[in-house]
């Protein structure tokens, strides 16, 4: 069955997704329509097509062990000049996505691998592109924020005749996020729990 390049990541929502990706092709990022927008949690990695079901599993089974949490993005950063990559930071939500990805590169599991770099979850919105659009692109996301509960992560396949990233399965954590707190006052109770 040969080989076959996977990754695992957290999509972007949208309508955030579909806009960073078009401001990701109007930098010049030739690779904008090829990937979709995401937050890594398993970069590129080559694995025998054949233990799919087995990569399969062990992800059902840290999904399993997940709880949603949220996820902030605010403004821009870049790892230039190590690499030559602007991206959206994550003001809120990276250590969960530190503990997340941990676990799916598990030692023991089928994804198990070290990294060239440390692990940094963020956004790219900028990759290989020449410096003033690589400013450009820092410049103009400086302002970009968006929020949202994350609720799972998926695994996705590289194409082998066009590159483009293709979702393979989405993954769910079981865990109900916590209600908001509501202020006490006098006279007032708390909201009962939705039913399940």
């Amino acid at each position: 069955m040969g080989t076959v390049t996977v990754g695992v990541s957290i999509a972007v929502p949208e309508p955030y997704g579909s806009m960073l990706q078009q401001c990701r092709a109007g930098f010049g990022d030739s690779a904008a329509h090829s990937i979709p927008t995401h937050i890594t949690l398993l970069p590129p990695t080559e694995v025998e097509a054949a233990d799919r079901p087995v990569i399969e599993r062990h992800l059902a089974d840290v999904a399993a062990a997940g709880q949603p949490f949220p996820l902030r993005l605010s403004g821009t950063d870049t790892f230039r000049p190590l690499s030559p990559v602007v991206f959206v930071r994550l003001a809120e939500g990276a250590a969960s996505c530190a503990g997340l990805q941990e676990r799916v590169r598990a030692p023991e599991g089928p994804l198990a691998r070290e990294l060239n770099f440390p692990y940094h979850p963020h956004v790219t919105v900028a990759h290989g592109i020449d410096e003033p659009s690589m400013d450009r692109a820092q410049e103009e996301l400086a302002d970009f924020e968006a929020a949202w509960l994350i609720t799972g992560f998926a695994l996705y396949e590289q194409g082998t005749d066009d590159g483009v990233w293709r979702l393979v399965r989405e993954f769910r954590f079981p865990g109900r996020p916590p209600l908001p707190a509501v202020p006490r006052q006098a006279g007032m109770s708390r909201p009962a729990a939705p039913a399940p």
